[in-house]
């Protein structure tokens, strides 16, 4: 797994440099894969559904709280919690690790706070250009027209 500070302990998931979710907060479900892989995936629970618990957690501030509670709404359970699963590798321990993944880029996306756009005027040049490109389709259909004799 990659981490995004690379210096995160095991027992935490880092989101960002600003926040590590503590993974005893993850509540961890494992269960059988649907679709392909033949007699593996009937034998195996190698699907992964990581499940945290956005409303009840420590790590977060209120502020985060609030933000994730905007962002994730359609995404959150009644109880508050967001819910990841990962079934695209034939290894339960992959999966974990990309829906760890998921989970963490998901919240860090979620997190990020876009800059504020800074209105801008068009310039003289594209302005003409505009005006220009109205006159010609004006002359164009203007040629046309039939004119009566």
């Amino acid at each position: 797994m990659s981490d995004t500070s690379g210096t995160a302990p095991r027992n935490l998931l880092a989101v960002n440099e600003a926040l590590s979710i503590p993974r005893s907060e993850l509540d961890m479900r494992v269960s059988r894969s649907s679709g392909a892989g033949g007699q593996h995936v009937n034998k195996t629970s190698s699907r992964v559904e990581i499940f945290w618990n956005v409303l009840g957690s420590r790590a977060l501030t209120e502020e985060q709280r609030a933000r994730l509670r905007e962002k994730l709404a359609s995404r959150l359970t009644t109880e508050g919690s967001i819910r990841v699963v990962a079934s695209d590798m034939r290894s339960q321990s992959r999966n974990r690790d990309l829906a760890e993944e998921r989970l963490a880029d998901l919240v860090r996306r979620a997190l990020l706070i876009p800059k504020k756009r800074r209105p801008t005027r068009p310039t003289r040049a594209s302005k003409e250009a505009r005006l220009e490109g109205k006159k010609r389709l004006s002359h164009k259909k203007r040629e046309r027209r039939n004119l009566p004799e």
